[in-house]
C-alpha cells in the first residue's frame, strides 16, 4: 500500500512491512543469500501490468449527474496511469539492480561483517573522508551496478520509480532462517530527493530522517546535528545502508546538484563509492538539466551508471503506444455526450501536449471542464477547437515550453531546461517495443473484459446470498440488486469479498428498514383525503349514527329539499 508521509516539507515514500517469508529461487547464484530469498519471485509481465494500471472508474450514473458533481468526477482522471513499455524496461533493470547488488553482500557470508567493521572502524578514526572508504575495502567484491533515468519534466519518471518500488516490500524482518537464528531487519528500498540546494549535509539528514520513520530509531538526533561535518554524517549513512542492507537507494531531482557548484563533485564520487566499493545500488532520477553532470569535467558520474542511462523521451505522434495511451484516456469521459476521437481531434490532442503525459492527461481533463461549462456548447462535445481554447487559455503558462518543444527550436528549448532531451549525442533515443506494446494493449482489453466479468459475478453473488437470507421483508430481488451493484462499483475491484459483503448487508439493512418505516407511518393525512371515512369514524367515537354527522356536514342532503 502506498504512504506518502510529510517530513520537514518533504513527502517520503513508504511501503509495506513484513516478515520474511523464503522463497525458493529460479537462478543458482540466488540461492542461499537470505536478503534475496525474502523478496517476492521476479515479476512477470503480467504482474507488472496488473500493479502498475490505474484506470479511475466513471459510471453512467457520474454521467447523469449535475454539472457541479461532474466538475469533482472528472478529477479522478488524475490518477489515470496507462503502463508502457517503457515501465517494463525500468522494472526489469531495477529489479537485476536489487538482486545482483546482494550478490556481494550476502549476510551470511563473512565479507559481509567485514564490511560493516571497516566502516565502524572509519567512523572512530580522525581522518573521515570518502576516499578512505575506497582505500579501505577495495579488496571487497562489488555486485552493484547504478542506473540513472533522465527524462522531461513531466514525463513520469518518478510515478513510475514510485509503483514499482512499492510492489516489494520496504521492510523485511528477519528472525531465523534454515532452522538458525538469524535476527536482521533488511530495507528493500530507500527513496529520497536530492535537495533543492544540492547540499551533502541535507541529503544525509533526508537519509538519517527516512530510516527513523521507518524503523523508529534516532540517528538524526544521533548523526545530523548542527556540528557535524559533512564527512562524518557520510560515514555513518555509509555505514547504516550497509547494516540494513539496502537493496537500492533512489535519489530523485538529481538535476538540483548544478545548484551546488563546489558540492557537485564530492556527492557525484559519493554516489560511486556506495555503489562500487560499499555494494549499494543508486538509481539516479533526474530532468533534462541532469545531462549536464554526465558530460564535462564530471567524467566519474558515468560510472554513477554502470547499468546504463534511461533517456525517457516523449512519445511520437505516430507511435503505436501514444495511440494506445490517448484511446484508454479518452474513455475517461463525464460529459452529457460522448465525443468521438476523430482525426482532427487527435492531432489537436498531441499538437497541445506533444506526447508529455501528464500534460496530456491535465489538457484532457481542463477540456471537459471547459466543454461543462461553456453555454455555447449545449451538447458538452470535445472538439479540436475546444481542445485549442483549453491550451492558450487554461495552460498558458507552459505554452512558450510546447512551443519550442513543438518547432523542435534548440535556440528556445535552451531556456527550458527541463525540457530538453537528446542534446548529449552519446546518449540514445529510447527505442520503443512494439511487439510490447501490442501485448499491453491485448492484455489491457483482456483484464478490462475480467475486470467487468469479475463486478458481475461478484454482484450476482453477493445478490444470491442476500436474497436467501430472507430477512428482506420490504425489498424485491430487483431492489436488493440494484442496491448492490452502487456498492461493489465504488469498491475497488481487490477489496476482500468479505468486507464487501458486510458493506453490501449494511446497506441493504439501511434500505430494507426505511422501507419498513414508510409502510408504517401513522395514516394520520387520510383525514384529508379520505373525509368520509373521518366522519365516520367520528360519528362512532360519539356514539351516534354516522347518517346524522353525515347530514349535518353537508354531505347528505333533505330528501324534501332536494326533489320539491
Amino acid at each position: 500500500m502506498r504512504s506518502l508521509k510529510k517530513n520537514d516539507d518533504i513527502l517520503v515514500l513508504k511501503g509495506e512491512f513484513e516478515k520474511a517469508q523464503y522463497k525458493q529461487q529460479a537462478l543458482s547464484e540466488y540461492e542461499q543469500n537470505p536478503f534475496i530469498e525474502g523478496l517476492p519471485p521476479i515479476f512477470t509481465e503480467d504482474d507488472v501490468l496488473d500493479r502498475f494500471m490505474v484506470a479511475p472508474r466513471i459510471t453512467s450514473q457520474d454521467k447523469a449527474q449535475e454539472v457541479n458533481i461532474r466538475y469533482h468526477i472528472l478529477k479522478r482522471i488524475k490518477t489515470f496511469i496507462q503502463p508502457l513499455p517503457i515501465h517494463f524496461e525500468v522494472e526489469r533493470r531495477l529489479s537485476t539492480l536489487i538482486r545482483r547488488g546482494y550478490l556481494a553482500r550476502n549476510p551470511l557470508d563473512k565479507t559481509y561483517f567485514e564490511r560493516i567493521r571497516v566502516l565502524n572502524e572509519l567512523q572512530s578514526e580522525e581522518e573521515k573522508s570518502i576516499q578512505s572508504i575506497d582505500e579501505r575495502l577495495n579488496y571487497i567484491r562489488s555486485t552493484a551496478d547504478s542506473l540513472s533515468i533522465i527524462g522531461i519534466s513531466g514525463i513520469g519518471k518518478t510515478t513510475a520509480i514510485e509503483r514499482l518500488l512499492l510492489m516489494y516490500p520496504q521492510v523485511i524482518k528477519h528472525e531465523e532462517y534454515n532452522g538458525q537464528p538469524f535476527n536482521r531487519t533488511q530495507i528493500v528500498w530507500l527513496k529520497i530527493d536530492c535537495p533543492y540546494d544540492g547540499s551533502l549535509s541535507t541529503l544525509c539528514k533526508s537519509f538519517f530522517k527516512a530510516i527513523d520513520d521507518l524503523l523508529g530509531t534516532r540517528y538524526l538526533e544521533k548523526f545530523g546535528y548542527l556540528n557535524r561535518v559533512t564527512s562524518t554524517m557520510l560515514l555513518h549513512m555509509t555505514s547504516l545502508a550497509s547494516m540494513y542492507g539496502i537493496g537500492v537507494l533512489v535519489i530523485d531531482e538529481i538535476q538540483h546538484l548544478l545548484h551546488a557548484k563546489n558540492e557537485q563533485e564530492e556527492m557525484l564520487n559519493f554516489f560511486v563509492t556506495l555503489s562500487n566499493t560499499v555494494g549499494i545500488p543508486t538509481v539516479l532520477i533526474g530532468t533534462s538539466k541532469a545531462q549536464k553532470l554526465f558530460k564535462g569535467n564530471f567524467r566519474q558520474a558515468r560510472r554513477a551508471a554502470s547499468e546504463g542511462a534511461i533517456i525517457w523521451d516523449r512519445m511520437a505522434e505516430d507511435s503505436e503506444e501514444w495511440q494506445f495511451f490517448l484511446e484508454t484516456l479518452w474513455q475517461l469521459q463525464c460529459l452529457k455526450t460522448h465525443s468521438e476521437l476523430t482525426e482532427d481531434v487527435k492531432k489537436a490532442f498531441y499538437e497541445e501536449c506533444q506526447g508529455i503525459t501528464a500534460v496530456a492527461v491535465n489538457l484532457f481533463i481542463l477540456a471537459q471542464e471547459r466543454a461543462l461549462f461553456d453555454e455555447h456548447n449545449s451538447n458538452e462535445l470535445i472538439t479540436a477547437r475546444t481542445l485549442k481554447q483549453t491550451a492558450q487559455k487554461d495552460m498558458q503558462m507552459i505554452q512558450p515550453m510546447i512551443k519550442a518543444v513543438r518547432t523542435n527550436n534548440l535556440h528556445d528549448m535552451m531556456k527550458y531546461e527541463d525540457i530538453m532531451i537528446n542534446l548529449d549525442e552519446l546518449m540514445l533515443n529510447h527505442k520503443r517495443d512494439m511487439e510490447l506494446t501490442g501485448r499491453i494493449q491485448e492484455a489491457f482489453k483482456e483484464r478490462q473484459n475480467t475486470i467487468e466479468f469479475k463486478r458481475r459475478d461478484t454482484v450476482e453473488s453477493l445478490v444470491l446470498e442476500l436474497v436467501s437470507l430472507g430477512i428482506f421483508d420490504s425489498l424485491k430481488e430487483a431492489n436488493i440488486k440494484k442496491l448492490v451493484q452502487q456498492v461493489v462499483e465504488k469498491q475497488p475491484l481487490d477489496t476482500d469479498y468479505n468486507a464487501l459483503k458486510a458493506d453490501v448487508l449494511q446497506a441493504v439493512l439501511t434500505l430494507n428498514q426505511q422501507r419498513k418505516e414508510q409502510k408504517n407511518k401513522p395514516k394520520s393525512k387520510k383525514a384529508t383525503v379520505l373525509p368520509l371515512l373521518a366522519l365516520r369514524q367520528k360519528a362512532l367515537d360519539q356514539q351516534k349514527h354516522p347518517y346524522e354527522l353525515l347530514k349535518a356536514s353537508g354531505y347528505i342532503k333533505n330528501p324534501i329539499d332536494e326533489f320539491y
